[in-house]
């Protein structure tokens, strides 16, 4: 049988190990998680999707405030890491007799960092993957244990991304945690000249720039869906939009005319056309399928042009 902890948070992580505690050979000794957060308007404490799993199958626990302090957990023989929330510092990482296996969904050395799978689809990669590697104390460098790639749809988002990942990703760190315990799994050094780092999300970071394309702008709104979520502004108001489609005909162009058959539009200028609300860009119109003003409850176009047809003609920033 082989003892693992598990260091995991999200309901990505939980997923990662419900595929862990199902196999047969292995067994999970402690979870370790992120301590409960207070959420919402009443900031009631919730508890992390991981910890709520441990629970209910009698899984010990551990939620430290930090990773400084010696964790008393069971004797295991590996420490498995999946969206921890945290750097976990290397005396921590050396404790099990074969050290720290750690699921990161990209394709390393490309995407180190906070945000891979988020920057994947906002870069409009057609492929993304996931690599189980051994982890030490810099950020995604260890040695690469095994590596599966995953294609990405044209209509992708985090959520549809996440659940392929867990798919393919699951079953590879089991086949790899059982194949390196037994000697027939070597590590292989990242190549670091090739490493790309990603940032941090940031609420700025998904204020629209309709100086770009459709399609990268399509790509932003769906890698940033839900958090941070993109926006522009209208009448100084924050207007998100939470949904598009890259429309086929022409925008960027010098006038602005608008009947049944087409179009071209300047950047960042609102046509209605047949009760669809459309943007220009760079490239070809976005037509814009769900959005929220500033103060309002998210809504469909139709629902919104109902309410606030004013907005055509209007440029946005």
């Amino acid at each position: 049988m082989i003892k693992i902890a598990f260091f995991g948070t999200p309901e990505f992580a939980k997923n990662f190990l419900a595929r862990l505690y199902a196999d047969a050979q292995i067994s999970v000794c402690a979870v370790v998680c992120q301590p409960d957060k207070p959420v919402g308007r009443k900031q009631e404490l919730e508890a992390p999707a991981t910890k709520i799993f441990a629970l209910e199958n009698k899984i010990p626990v551990f939620q430290p405030a930090n990773l400084k302090s010696d964790i008393k957990m069971p004797a295991v023989d590996l420490f498995v890491v999946v969206a921890y929330g945290k750097i976990i510092p290397q005396s921590i990482l050396d404790i099990p007799k074969h050290g720290t296996i750690n699921v990161h969904p990209s394709l390393l050395p490309k995407y180190r960092g906070p945000s891979p799978i988020q920057s994947a689809i906002a870069n409009q990669d057609l492929e993304t993957g996931v690599s189980i590697m051994l982890l030490d104390k810099e950020m995604d460098h260890g040695p690469i244990l095994k590596q599966i790639t995953i294609t990405i749809d044209d209509n992708e988002t985090p959520e549809t991304l996440r659940a392929k990942i867990v798919d393919v990703g699951a079953p590879l760190l089991i086949s790899s945690i059982k194949s390196f315990l037994a000697g027939d799994l070597k590590p292989t050094e990242q190549d670091h000249s090739k490493a790309t780092i990603c940032k941090l999300l940031t609420r700025d970071g998904g204020i629209i720039d309709w100086n770009e394309s459709a399609e990268q702008i399509d790509a932003k709104i769906r890698a940033f869906t839900p958090w941070p979520g993109t926006s522009t502004k209208w009448d100084n108001k924050i207007l998100k939009i939470h949904r598009a489609s890259v429309e086929s005909r022409p925008s960027a162009g010098p006038d602005d005319l608008g009947d049944r058959t087409g179009f071209t539009l300047r950047q960042g200028k609102v046509k209605i056309i047949d009760n669809k609300l459309f943007i220009g860009t760079a490239s070809t119109a976005l037509e814009i399928l769900e959005l929220q003003l500033e103060g309002k409850q998210k809504m469909n176009a139709k629902t919104f042009i109902n309410g606030f047809s004013n907005i055509n003609g209007t440029n946005l920033s």
